[in-house]
């Protein structure tokens, strides 16, 4: 087997014992991607495609046609352009500039701003339709980030300070996870007050997202594909973790505005443990033969990943819903809402990283957990501000993201996989390392815009 991946040894070792960045680095990462959503949402012309309706009559297959597929594609291939293009290089070759490319953007949005309200008329869009697309954005940037870097990581060109880190650190790529968990949470069932299901129905539900964690356990081991195992643990991953918490959650079933409650405290007494001695253990290299030894990083980063799912519902519920199921707060109150906890988190942060244990992806302990809100929430407000900016509210790229996420996701990993098998990414120049990151986000965006076009939808959790 060592034959269809002789450097994966190397491969571990050039992701393992990474230090991370900075917290204020982290912070201008948060900003930039935002501000280039808002960018090509006010650069945006009349768009091929009406992305503000229905785009298309996706269930009437006869209206769909060659020349709206070309105007679809087309559209798609812009959103490409002005989006992610830009994300692949500030993350690449521009990433020694990056606090420079955080203000130029910056201003080349004011710029664009201000020159089209002195040609149109202002127009603010308080209404729960602006605050769903403002949601959507967010989900759709996550993802789109998390999806580039997972392949961005195993090549020379993607900064080492980004990548996860090993113990302690504030990596750019170990706040993936908690903002996938996030993500979900604010707009789940239980945050939009719909009854929560049953256990049998949760394990039901959840059943695709365990299948796929055996997959990937049994390919990865299939293909001696590289692991790193202070990651999850030697068998556990994202996939079981996800399983999880829906299950915990059925279990556990409480009405949204106690979901913080339960999941601070939780916080807490699992904060309390790592501080007596359990971070050592989970922190240690030295691991046991039995299964729970094995997979301590996985099974113990629950409770950590529970929490921010327990939290960010009550908050989901808080800023974005009112207390019928169908009903969304106005734009301008959640805005408010997210800027201020946004704000609170991030010294949250500070304080924690400083006076209590410094942020640990690997443990999901209490500095990295409310890290996660912070990024997330600054996110998101940012994204708020399309109200206050003429053009278009979205793009044909975030509609279809949008529409199959956790599908984007599986696809990007199989996309990685077959790069990593096919390609020896470590010894890659730059050139071909920024031509294969460029080619592998135009077809994974095509074949996902695609799905949308044909109204095609993949739930999973």
């Amino acid at each position: 087997m060592d034959s269809i991946n002789p450097t994966k040894l190397l491969k571990e070792e050039f992701v393992s014992n990474l230090t991370g960045s900075s917290i204020l680095e982290i912070t201008a990462l948060s900003t930039i991607v935002p501000v280039l959503f808002l960018l090509r949402h006010a650069i945006a012309s009349p768009c091929l495609i009406d992305t503000d309706t229905d785009l298309k009559k996706k269930n009437d297959v006869a209206t769909v046609h060659s020349k709206i597929l070309w105007n679809y594609m087309a559209t798609l291939v812009l959103d490409l352009l002005f989006i992610v293009l830009p994300i692949i290089l500030f993350l690449t070759v521009l990433a020694e500039w990056m606090y420079q490319c955080v203000i130029l953007t910056t201003l080349l949005l004011l710029f664009v701003v201000v020159s089209k309200r002195l040609t149109s008329s202002p127009h603010v869009n308080d209404g729960p339709l602006s605050l769903r697309r403002n949601i959507s954005s967010y989900r759709v940037s996550m993802m789109i980030v998390t999806c580039l870097t997972i392949l961005a990581v195993d090549f020379r060109i993607f900064p080492r300070r980004y990548a996860k880190t090993e113990t302690y650190g504030t990596g750019l790529m170990d706040v993936g996870v908690g903002s996938f968990v996030l993500a979900n949470s604010l707009v789940s069932r239980q945050a939009r007050n719909i009854s929560s299901m049953k256990l049998k129905s949760a394990v039901l539900s959840t059943s695709p997202l365990l299948i796929l964690g055996f997959v990937r356990l049994l390919s990865t081991a299939g293909v001696n594909y590289q692991v790193h195992v202070g990651e999850y643990g030697v068998h556990w991953n994202f996939f079981f973790t996800l399983a999880a918490i829906s299950i915990l959650t059925s279990i556990i079933n409480v009405p949204p505005r106690y979901c913080g409650i339960l999941g601070s405290l939780i916080l807490v007494g699992y904060q309390s443990c790592l501080m007596k001695g359990l971070n050592l253990y989970l922190l240690s290299n030295e691991r046991g033969t039995d299964l729970i030894s094995q997979n301590k990083e996985g099974l113990f980063s629950i409770f950590g990943y529970w929490s921010i799912y327990l939290i960010g519902v009550q908050l989901g519920n808080f800023l974005f819903f009112q207390n019928q199921a169908s009903g969304m707060r106005s734009n301008k109150r959640a805005r408010i809402g997210v800027w201020i906890l946004s704000l609170l988190f991030w010294l949250l942060t500070l304080l924690i990283d400083k006076h209590v244990e410094r942020v640990s992806r690997r443990m999901c302990n209490l500095a990295y957990v409310t890290m996660v809100f912070a990024v997330n929430l600054q996110v998101l407000g940012i994204l708020m501000l399309s109200d206050f900016i003429p053009g278009r509210k979205t793009s044909v790229l975030e509609l279809a993201y949008n529409q199959n996420l956790l599908a984007t996701f599986l696809l990007a990993n199989v996309l990685t996989g077959l790069v990593n098998l096919s390609v020896n990414t470590l010894f890659a120049s730059s050139l071909t390392a920024l031509t294969i990151l460029v080619t592998y986000a135009f077809i994974l965006s095509i074949i996902i815009g695609l799905l949308d076009f044909y109204g095609v939808r993949l739930k999973f959790w």
